[in-house]
């Protein structure tokens, strides 16, 4: 059997604070949530869209929990820069490859704070008709909310604040580590 070398210590663990969520607790909710989603959706015409660029890892690993068949495609909205507050700007970039007319779509997040920019996104697909309209979000931040989203499908609620990594960024850094943690204030107010 091929034995696999320990990948070496990131560099960027110095800039956490602290782990919020470890790599275990995610597997496990992430199967939970693939469980329930193969339930609520047999039999249904189901297609899970990505919210890019956060949602990539959770969605790799959420689609694998699911054992309902599914498609996928992709949608990629702005509203981040650099900062650690939403800019309020939202605007598509990478439109979905999929008609969603008449399908069951099940929107998977990465993080939902002020809910501005998944309500912008919420309204433009329902403007296409689709049979249902869901969301999952891996990550729920209601202390920040300012706009009421309707979420199904929630992994984890968060206190309000900066968490990286499992594919959340700061400057599209950190995308990398394996668990959710705490950036240092030091690191984004410099």
């Amino acid at each position: 059997m091929q034995q696999f070398a320990q990948a070496p210590e990131s560099p960027l663990l110095g800039h956490i604070e602290h782990k919020l969520i470890s790599e275990q607790e995610i597997a496990d909710r992430v199967m939970m949530l693939g469980s329930q989603i193969s339930q609520d959706y047999h039999g249904l015409d189901l297609l899970m869209v990505g919210v890019l660029r956060g949602v990539a890892v959770f969605i790799g690993d959420l689609v694998r929990a699911v054992t309902v068949p599914m498609e996928v495609d992709f949608i990629a909205i702005s509203s981040y820069g650099t900062s650690t507050r939403s800019s309020g700007v939202v605007r598509i970039l990478k439109d979905l490859d999929e008609n969603v007319t008449g399908r069951h779509v099940l929107v998977i997040e990465d993080i939902i704070d002020t809910g501005l920019t998944l309500s912008y996104l919420m309204r433009t697909l329902l403007e296409r008709r689709p049979a249902s309209l869901e969301i999952c979000t891996l990550l729920d931040k209601p202390a920040r909310r300012l706009v009421d989203v309707p979420v199904k499908y929630s992994g984890f609620t968060i206190p309000d604040k900066f968490v990286v990594g499992y594919g959340l960024d700061y400057a599209q850094k950190y995308r990398n580590l394996p668990f959710i943690g705490v950036l240092k204030p030091e690191v984004y107010s410099s």
